[in-house]
């Protein structure tokens, strides 16, 4: 993997590990609405890492992980990308009518283990690559006498959707691998005061149990943060009824023993998207 990679696969992996409800840096998608007209439209989308959801206070989201799927599912084109000291912004021009999706995932393995009592990391620390340092180590320069292995594999996703013209379901599949979102409600047709259902999936099989927070933004003008805690039911359905419009920050996390790769005994699962709730 590249080094820039591996050092946004560790803050990824960071931010994996602190509880959502609290203030910390939150990793986001903005866009300029989520519900167009016709098939002229453009949509600019925000990237960032911020302590308060949706202002510009800590780092840029990078975008060289960023994807765009067309209506079909078939790859679309960001353009006019741009990064300053504390947000990205790009533009995906929405020339076909349905449902979009745009986000990033990222996967690896991070973790240490000793030889001869030294400690060596797995994976990238945060931050940019030093010039000269030698690059990251993975599970596959781990020797057969190395000992306190431990290793956490993890998967992260952050998408939004956003529709011109009648909303469809094509990029709303999921591909049952890690956590992901299958949602009941389709998430461009959420209305203040209306309940809306979203099953998450966790390797394509229901998340029972699974706690999801919702947070509006805003934060910066309001004394408390306002997030709302849900839990999914027998078949991963969680119901949120939205009190009023705005954007919200919708998450969850998980973390079970179930990973596939060799040596690693803890995997950490996160999925993230930014929903507009509309007025009545």
């Amino acid at each position: 993997m590249k080094p820039r990679f591996l050092s946004l696969l560790a803050g990824a992996a960071a931010l994996l590990t602190i509880p959502a409800g609290v203030s910390a840096h939150r990793m986001w998608f903005l866009p300029s609405g989520t519900v167009f007209s016709g098939t002229d439209s453009w949509v600019t989308v925000d990237a960032a890492v911020s302590n308060d959801l949706f202002f510009f206070d800590h780092q840029p989201g990078r975008l060289e992980n960023v994807k765009v799927w067309q209506p079909d599912g078939t790859p679309g084109q960001l353009q006019n990308g741009a990064t300053g000291r504390y947000r990205s912004v790009f533009d995906v021009k929405l020339d076909k009518p349905g449902t979009w999706k745009i986000g990033s995932e990222m996967s690896g393995v991070i973790g240490s283990f000793k030889v001869n009592g030294e400690e060596k990391r797995v994976g990238g620390r945060r931050g940019p690559p030093q010039p000269g340092a030698p690059a990251p180590l993975t599970v596959a320069d781990i020797p057969a006498n190395a000992t306190d292995v431990k290793l956490t594999e993890t998967i992260s996703r952050n998408e939004i959707f956003v529709t011109a013209g009648e909303p469809t379901t094509t990029v709303l599949k999921t591909t049952g691998r890690g956590l992901e979102l299958a949602p009941i409600t389709h998430p461009d047709e959420l209305v203040a005061g209306e309940a809306a259902k979203f099953r998450f999936l966790v390797d394509g099989k229901p998340a029972a149990g699974l706690k999801v927070t919702a947070i509006p933004g805003g934060k910066r003008y309001r004394d408390a943060e306002g997030g709302m805690d849900v839990t999914t039911d027998a078949q991963g359905v969680a119901t949120i009824t939205w009190p009023s419009a705005g954007m919200y920050w919708l998450n969850a996390t998980l973390t079970d023993a179930k990973s596939s790769q060799p040596r690693v005994t803890e995997r950490r699962l996160a999925y993230t998207t930014t929903v507009e709730v509309l007025t009545p």
